[in-house]
């Protein structure tokens, strides 16, 4: 197959308020181009739905009925990612007609990992058949359930994309890629044919959580208040005692696994300190169960614009961390890049998780194609 151009389109459950949007050009194995970028933000009234949604989401659980709230998000959520994807198509000088495929990863608002005689669950709003009439194109959607429903954890999925990366830059398996977002994922690609992802534990959800409640505002900006707090290191010591942080992958979590509860009780700075490093000791714990330890990580998402983050990956994981940007990657844009190389796999029919990835029983095409 040519390479085409596709869009692929994230929102995460860090809930920042951006939608995510890459063009890229791919035959689903190999990377051809990256097009433009954007984050697009939602409207105010979107954003707060959402984080409603989520609450609700909690509530129930995967218990009964899905909340009515659900259908709203959806189709809220759905037309202002369609819109997002015209504007940067348009942007670019391309028009629809020229675009493959839209791979719609939606919005998570519950993830279950299985447990031993339970499968998991996971829900993504996002109509993709929707999107697909909006945009008189292609959409591959609903990425996750067929790996769930096999018996995999569903997450994480970006393996596939960040090998293709790693294959450009790093063949000695000396490097892994670190993708912090609401939680962490990490992939390690041993040069040759071993792929192995899975999460890494939270990242930014917890300290953003934290610094809300607080009222100072989305995110701790530039690491200032966790650069300022002194750690708590006997609470942080406990908290690394937690087992799933050990427990072998594949391994996955939603985003409220752990939550910003496990600073209660300090101050914010203090808070924000512990937290932090908890996200960058989970990620030393998680080195240590790789078939080898890497000594370098490439990180993308929010959380390496966290120079405090940054720091206690060197100090506390004990690799060197290397913004996604030094090998000219775009660390904003991976994921929702990542989600375009997936949907030109589902196009092809090509594997989208793996054994060593999610643990689903084989490879595993997944997803679903509209239009």
């Amino acid at each position: 197959m040519q390479p085409i151009w596709a869009v692929g389109l994230m929102t995460g459950t860090v809930l920042d308020g951006n939608i995510d949007v890459a063009l890229l050009k791919t035959d689903g194995e190999r990377i051809e181009a990256a097009g433009a970028y954007t984050l697009a933000p939602y409207p105010r009234e979107t954003r707060d739905l959402l984080e409603e949604t989520l609450r609700q989401a909690r509530a129930w659980n995967f218990e009964g009925p899905e909340p009515a709230i659900f259908a709203e998000a959806e189709e809220r959520l759905t037309r202002a990612q369609s819109q997002a994807v015209r504007d940067l198509v348009e942007s670019s000088g391309l028009t629809m007609a020229e675009i493959g495929v839209v791979g719609f990863h939606g919005q998570t608002v519950l993830h279950r990992a299985p447990q031993p005689g339970r499968l998991g669950a996971t829900r993504q709003l996002g109509d993709g058949k929707l999107m697909s009439a909006l945009l008189g194109t292609k959409v591959a959607w609903d990425f996750r359930s067929a790996d769930v429903a096999a018996g995999g954890q569903g997450a994480p999925l970006a393996a596939a994309y960040h090998a293709a990366l790693l294959r450009d830059v790093a063949k000695d398996g000396d490097t892994a890629v670190l993708n912090l977002g609401g939680v962490g994922n990490m992939t390690w690609f041993d040069g040759s044919d071993t792929v192995v992802a899975f999460d890494t534990g939270p990242a930014n959800a917890p300290l953003n959580d934290w610094i809300k409640a607080h009222g100072l505002g989305e995110m701790d900006r530039d690491g200032t208040l966790s650069a300022a707090g002194t750690v708590d290191e006997e609470r942080l010591a406990r908290l690394l005692t937690h087992p799933w942080l050990s427990k072998p992958y594949p391994k996955s979590l939603d985003r409220f696994d752990f939550t910003a509860t496990m600073a209660e009780g300090l101050s914010v700075a203090d808070g924000a300190a512990t937290l932090a490093a908890f996200t960058a000791s989970a990620v030393g714990k998680a080195l240590d169960l790789l078939p080898r330890r890497p000594t370098k990580l490439v990180v993308s998402g929010g959380g390496r614009h966290n120079p405090t983050i940054m720091a206690m990956l060197k100090t506390r994981a004990k690799a060197e961390p290397i913004p996604a940007e030094t090998l000219g990657w775009r660390g904003d844009a991976v994921e929702a890049e990542c989600f375009a190389f997936l949907a030109v796999r589902v196009l092809r029919g090509l594997p989208i998780s793996f054994p060593s990835t999610t643990g689903a029983p084989k490879p595993m095409t997944g997803g679903r194609l509209a239009g």
